[in-house]
């Protein structure tokens, strides 16, 4: 399980559906800054995420978890597949409060927002990976908008993965390239335990699953 933190900037919304793969598009405006709802789930911190959503921390034990894989389409498109335990999707609709092992997961690419997940899965398109090597994230967030958490980091999981598309020229739109060229896989550490051998070793599949202690790359808010 993998405790870290990403860089800064929302930039795209997730059309969300109940089952299947979801598509992402450019409508960060349909969800609205929730309040933050008090304890007794867990305890507010003051620090926050990139955006200013407090961090709530709850105890190691039983603590909500993800990991996260991400595959090469031949679209150019990029396959996330999640897998949580402790932690179940809230559907649409669901009350802004936090509840204990529940809620949305945020996508990142390099520290973009690109989607908001009420499911496990999600396509991401090859527009928003350009060519070269990206970080995606997967963070845990409770119904109210807070960060879930454990020992003062987000809960939080992130693939490496290399795109071989066009490179676009500045002020130009990026321009879809041959697909997506998989980099050799690392060989799996005591953090990837908890991965699949099957997802390990799958040509052109890129799986990071930590554990406490992962570099902290934005530091807290002071």
């Amino acid at each position: 399980m993998s405790w870290t933190r990403a860089l800064p900037t929302a930039l795209a919304v997730c059309v969300l559906v109940l089952t299947g793969t979801a598509s992402c598009d450019s409508d960060d405006g349909r969800q609205k800054e929730q309040a933050v709802s008090p304890s007794p789930v867990g305890k507010v911190l003051k620090d926050t995420d990139e955006e200013g959503r407090h961090y709530r921390e709850v105890d190691d034990k039983d603590a909500p978890e993800v990991d996260i894989e991400v595959q090469p389409e031949a679209d150019d498109s990029w396959d996330v597949h999640l897998t949580v335990s402790n932690f179940r999707f809230s559907p649409a609709g669901t009350e802004p409060e936090a509840v204990e092992g529940r809620g949305l997961v945020y996508l990142y690419v390099d520290g973009d927002l690109v989607s908001r997940l009420r499911t496990p899965d999600c396509r991401v398109p090859g527009d928003l990976v350009p060519r070269g090597t990206h970080t995606v994230t997967a963070r845990l967030y409770a119904d109210d908008g807070t960060v879930w958490a454990v020992d003062g980091e987000a809960v939080e999981s992130a693939a490496d993965i290399t795109a071989s598309g066009a490179e676009a020229s500045p002020g130009a739109e990026t321009s879809p390239g041959p697909a997506a060229s998989p980099t050799p896989a690392a060989s799996p550490s005591p953090e990837t335990a908890a991965a699949t051998p099957d997802a390990l070793s799958a040509p052109g599949t890129y799986v990071r699953t930590g554990g406490r202690g992962s570099p902290d790359r934005a530091g807290k808010a002071s």
